[in-house]
Parts: structure tokens; C-alpha cells; sequence
């Protein structure tokens, strides 16, 4: 994305010839771009790379400075369960350095953010304040695993859509899509520690189906909001990811 040039021909009569001419002139339309940052306790889980909100943070970082680069206004919203931060949008480094310094101190990352993870169902609650700060026209990245959506969700993301361009940025670890090879697994969450066992085969083609499911949920949402979605493994590199996803949907 970039500033928007637009090139205009008016046609203008002259009082002393009486005959028209045309006269050029060139206008320079801004874009404001907003970064989404989902960073609920489902974010916090990888058992491969790092952090699926580890993720989200390298990938929102650099779609700040490249609005900056492109001369854009840059806003975001970086929630959790607690704790909701709205930036509005602005231009220049500056609002690139608040925009990570709110990533990096958001009280998500905190050693005691597990304890207090059902407050609010902010993802509803997040989009639903995108819609009010994003006019007409915006670019808006949204950064989650989009987990524990519900119908509410999607009317906002409906209405959201139909004034500007959105591009998900999906992300999944390894295990959410397949379970390990057989045997007995201990999972801890920092509060409570299960074990599972996965040399059951409908165990496992269940789980399979249940990621694959959530994916055909998340294209067809994509789809019928005409949103670009884009998919990132924990393990793989986001930059990388957002280039090549970018790369096709220019395509």
C-alpha cells in the first residue's frame, strides 16, 4: 500500500477567450492503516518458534514502519482480556515508537496475565471498537488466531469491511494442526497440567478436523467479506509470510 496519487482533468472555460481548456492537477490522498493485535491467553502458546503473540508483535512492528515509509497514518488496538489500548492514528516515527512501546509494555506479556484471562470477550469487544476509529477507506491488518469468535464477531467485521480493506493475518501452532506421534504428553498452561494421549487414532483424525474446520471457517468468512487471509506457523517466519501473502494478493 502506499499514498494515493490521483490524477484529475477538469475542464475550465476562460472569461477572456470564451474557449475551454483543461488544467491537470494532481491530489495527494493519505491513508490511515491500523494494526490489530490480538494478544488473549490463546496467543501465549507455542510448542514450536515462538509465541503465537510473539508472532503477531514481529509482524504488527513491521507493518508500523512500513506505514511510516509509505507516508501513511498509522493507528492500531492491541487487546487482551484486561486491557484494550486504542491509538489513533497518526503520522511520522513517532507514532510508530508509541504504537510498539504499547505492544511491548501492554500488560498481556505481564507473569501474572493468566491469572485474570475470563474477563471479557474482548475480541467482540475489540473489533467492535475498530468500526467507530476506522473511516471509509482504511487498511486495516488484523493479527490473531482467531479463536473463540462468535456471531457478534462477524457483524462487525461485515460492516467493517464494506468500507476497507482487510487483511487477516492467521496464526497457528504445529499441534493445533496435528497431534504429535503416539504416545502419553503432559500439557501445562501455567495454571493446570493435563496429559493426553495421542496413539488414538480417532483421537487424532478428530483434532485434524477440528483445526481443518476452523480454516475453511476462517476462508469462508474471508471470502464472503472479501478479506484477504493470509496463514502463519509459530515456526515459520511472519515477514516472510506477510511479503509473500501481500505478493500474491497484488496478483
Amino acid at each position: 500500500w502506499s499514498a494515493l496519487s490521483r490524477l484529475v482533468i477538469r475542464p475550465i472555460m476562460t472569461a477572456r477567450t470564451g474557449r475551454t481548456h483543461t488544467k491537470q492537477f494532481r491530489e495527494e490522498r493519505e491513508r490511515a492503516v491500523f494494526v490489530w493485535v490480538d494478544l488473549r491467553s490463546s496467543m501465549f502458546f507455542a510448542t514450536q518458534g515462538a509465541f503465537k503473540a510473539v508472532q503477531a508483535a514481529r509482524a504488527a512492528a513491521l507493518l508500523a514502519w512500513s506505514a511510516m515509509h509509505h507516508g501513511d497514518r498509522l493507528g492500531g488496538l492491541l487487546f487482551s482480556q484486561q486491557q484494550h489500548l486504542e491509538l489513533r492514528p497518526q503520522r511520522g516515527k513517532k507514532a510508530v515508537l508509541q504504537f510498539i512501546r504499547g505492544l511491548v509494555n501492554h500488560s498481556a506479556w505481564h507473569p501474572d496475565y493468566a491469572a485474570n484471562d475470563r474477563l471479557i470477550p474482548s475480541a467482540t469487544d475489540a473489533i467492535g471498537r475498530l468500526r467507530h476509529v476506522a473511516r471509509p477507506g482504511s487498511l486495516v491488518f488484523m493479527l490473531s488466531d482467531f479463536h473463540h469468535l462468535d456471531s457478534r464477531f462477524e457483524d462487525h467485521l461485515a460492516r467493517l469491511s464494506r468500507h476497507s480493506d482487510l487483511i487477516m493475518l492467521s496464526l497457528h501452532d504445529p499441534l493445533e494442526q496435528e497431534l504429535p506421534p503416539a504416545g502419553r504428553y503432559r500439557v501445562h498452561n501455567g495454571q493446570d497440567t493435563v496429559s493426553i494421549d495421542t496413539a488414538d487414532p480417532q483421537q487424532r483424525i478428530q483434532h485434524r478436523s477440528r483445526f481443518e474446520d476452523h480454516q475453511q471457517q476462517l476462508q469462508r468468512l474471508s471470502r464472503r467479506h472479501r478479506m484477504h487471509l493470509i496463514s502463519c506457523r509459530t515456526d515459520e517466519d511472519p515477514v516472510e509470510r506477510l511479503r509473500s501473502g501481500l505478493l500474491l494478493k497484488r496478483r
